[in-house]
């Protein structure tokens, strides 16, 4: 009878353990991965269709996106750079889970194959090295 009771008070002690250890990943779940999405759109809202043959003088347009997953409010700087000149420097801060989608209509003002727009995402206070990048190359006839 002894080893009986015994057995018990061990079986009673794990799952007592065991309803601990649940109740505990209940209350403290592990952390979810925490990123920022960076991408671009053609002009009708889709991947694809990107403005990479031009004639001179023609615009392109793209749609820039951002979205903050990163599980708390976020302070970036997006620079955009043509030909390794920039036309576009904006701060931008998103709340978590919040989406921007930015309007980006340019113009090329030289011929030449594989020129390059190249999309910058510092994540502040690091406006040294680029948290995400993005880069398009045009050929402008």
């Amino acid at each position: 009878m002894k080893i009986d009771s015994l057995i018990s008070y061990i079986i009673i002690l794990v799952l007592i353990v065991a309803s601990i250890g649940v109740i505990y990943i209940i209350i403290n779940p592990s952390p979810s991965e925490r990123f920022t999405e960076f991408y671009l759109l053609g002009s009708d809202g889709k991947a694809g269709n990107y403005p990479t043959n031009l004639t001179l003088n023609e615009n392109g347009t793209v749609i820039i996106g951002i979205v903050n997953r990163e599980g708390t409010p976020t302070n970036y700087q997006l620079l955009i750079k043509l030909n390794n000149n920039t036309i576009k420097q904006e701060p931008i801060k998103l709340q978590d889970k919040e989406k921007k989608e930015i309007n980006l209509t340019f113009n090329v003002n030289q011929t030449g194959n594989n020129q390059k727009l190249e999309f910058y995402l510092f994540k502040l206070p690091d406006n040294q090295n680029p948290y995400r990048f993005l880069e398009l190359i045009i050929n402008v006839n």
